[in-house]
């Protein structure tokens, strides 16, 4: 692995890949999905490891970018940055934009490095164990996510499982994972697949809020100001060791699991953080520990997904889903027979890992300066620049203008949202989670017979279920405790 990194070229490309990666991350409207996807041709005269080194490092980039826009212009680049705008856009707001971004960017080095070490050591018993969880526990395991909605923002828990609720509704246009049929299509062919995230994420949190502002209600928020150091001290970062060791381990394990993501991941460890933490009120309006769980979650999920795409030829998130096809068309074929095979491509999708996370910190930490100057740039500009950003990005990766008009109207939902206290990021994770549930238990039906008794005898899904009701309950408790 030192030796394939000792090459000027691999690193060149890494160095090339994660700032790409950052850059597209840190504009609202673009993903990594998308950059991927589009330099997957680029990649066919390249060497097998060349292309996986590059594209890996545009995914590791890609993840830990989507802070950059979150923090400064409370429009998350990336889904899996949607939880870092709760607290990192009113800390940048209150003067500290700096400050923001620093905690943000140490928590995704620490992070990425953490799931690099699983990844190294424990990728083949790792995805053993996942191997273990059936249809029945990852349905369990979206119950207990959605259970966490009630604790997002600073909404009531109504409001928070009401959003949560409406995103669940929102993604059941299309076909029915199981019959193959339509349902809701309105007999609209672009209806078949439903609504796309893409389109539904953009215009929920960007195309929202400049209708929101152009609308003359927004707060003026749109300009961060203050010019506060991103270095954060070490002895600033003893108070937040538990929390990041933590919220790591937390995306790690849930970035293991195909198809639950980064999204999930983020949400899990900020709860979870919020719970545990003395200042739980101070969450959503600018807390540490709220940035730090976030970020270090969401990057902790990339070598988690990562395991068993290399080790089962599982993807487990959607840009794993892509750098499987990678793997393919460069005649390699992920799963166990990947090490033994093709040893040097696991090697150099492990080691890219680290390397992309060391130079995205160091990146990041660089320009934070002109990072900063995101926010200095007069609306009159930025809005029109980021609308365009926005249309290109909901039009360019299907080259459907019925997405462009998905996301317009998602984003006066989101305006209206806005304006009646319902927490966005309850409502996307909702929408991202309903077809998780509903195709898992689909399968999981379709395997019993369509019984659904395995949901309490399987001991993983019944515990997972219990602790699902446990919170709720817990919740109304801690409600009426308050009033």
């Amino acid at each position: 692995m030192i030796a394939l990194f000792s090459d000027p070229l691999i690193l060149g490309l890494v160095l090339l890949g994660t700032t790409l990666g950052i850059t597209v991350g840190g504009i609202p409207g673009l993903t990594g999905t998308m950059l991927i996807a589009l330099t997957l041709p680029f990649t066919f005269s390249m060497q097998p490891v060349e292309g996986l080194v590059l594209l890996v490092a545009m995914y590791v980039g890609a993840v830990s970018g989507g802070l950059i826009s979150a923090t400064l212009l409370r429009m998350p680049g990336t889904p899996a940055a949607v939880m870092t705008t709760l607290d990192g856009y009113p800390m940048a707001n209150s003067g500290r934009p700096g400050r923001a971004l620093g905690l943000g960017m140490g928590a995704s080095l620490v992070g990425g490095i953490i799931s690099w070490f699983a990844l190294w050591q424990l990728s083949e018993p790792m995805a053993d164990w996942s191997t273990k969880l059936g249809p029945f526990e990852l349905f369990s395991l979206v119950i207990l996510a959605l259970a966490l909605l009630a604790g997002v923002g600073e909404s009531t828990r109504a409001r928070g499982l009401l959003a949560g609720s409406l995103g669940v509704l929102v993604a059941m246009p299309g076909m029915h994972p199981a019959t193959g049929e339509l349902r809701w299509t309105m007999e609209f062919t672009s209806m078949n697949e439903g609504f796309r995230l893409i389109p539904v994420l953009i215009g929920m949190f960007a195309i929202g809020k400049i209708l929101d502002d152009i609308l003359g209600k927004a707060e003026k928020v749109e300009k961060v100001t203050g010019k506060d150091s991103a270095w954060i001290p070490l002895s600033d970062w003893k108070k937040h060791f538990v929390n990041l060791i933590r919220s790591s381990g937390i995306g790690t394990l849930i970035g293991i699991l195909p198809g639950v993501g980064a999204n999930i991941g983020s949400l899990a460890a900020y709860v979870t953080a919020k719970r545990a933490s003395k200042d739980a009120d101070k969450f959503g309006k600018g807390s540490e520990e709220g940035i730090v769980a976030s970020e270090s979650a969401n990057n902790a999920t990339v070598g988690g997904a990562l395991i068993p795409l290399i080790a089962l030829g599982i993807p487990g998130s959607v840009i794993g889903a892509v750098l499987l096809g990678a793997l393919i068309v460069h005649g390699l074929q992920p799963g166990p027979l990947l090490f033994r095979q093709n040893p040097e491509a696991v090697h150099a999708i492990i080691g890219t890992v680290l390397v992309a996370n060391l130079m995205m910190f160091l990146i990041m930490l660089i320009c934070a300066r002109w990072m900063a100057k995101l926010s200095l740039i007069p609306k009159n500009i930025l809005f029109p620049a980021v609308t365009l950003c926005c249309v290109w990005g909901a039009y360019a990766l299907n080259g459907l203008w019925f997405d462009v008009i998905v996301m317009f109207i998602f984003g006066l939902l989101g305006c209206l949202m806005e304006r009646s206290k319902l927490p966005l990021a309850a409502f996307v994770i909702g929408f991202v989670l309903a077809p998780v549930a509903e195709e898992n238990l689909c399968a999981g039906l379709m395997a019993s017979g369509g019984s659904y008794v395995p949901l309490l005898s399987r001991p993983i899904s019944l515990c997972l279920l219990v602790l699902a009701g446990c919170l709720l309950l817990w919740k109304k408790k801690d409600s009426a405790n308050r009033s």
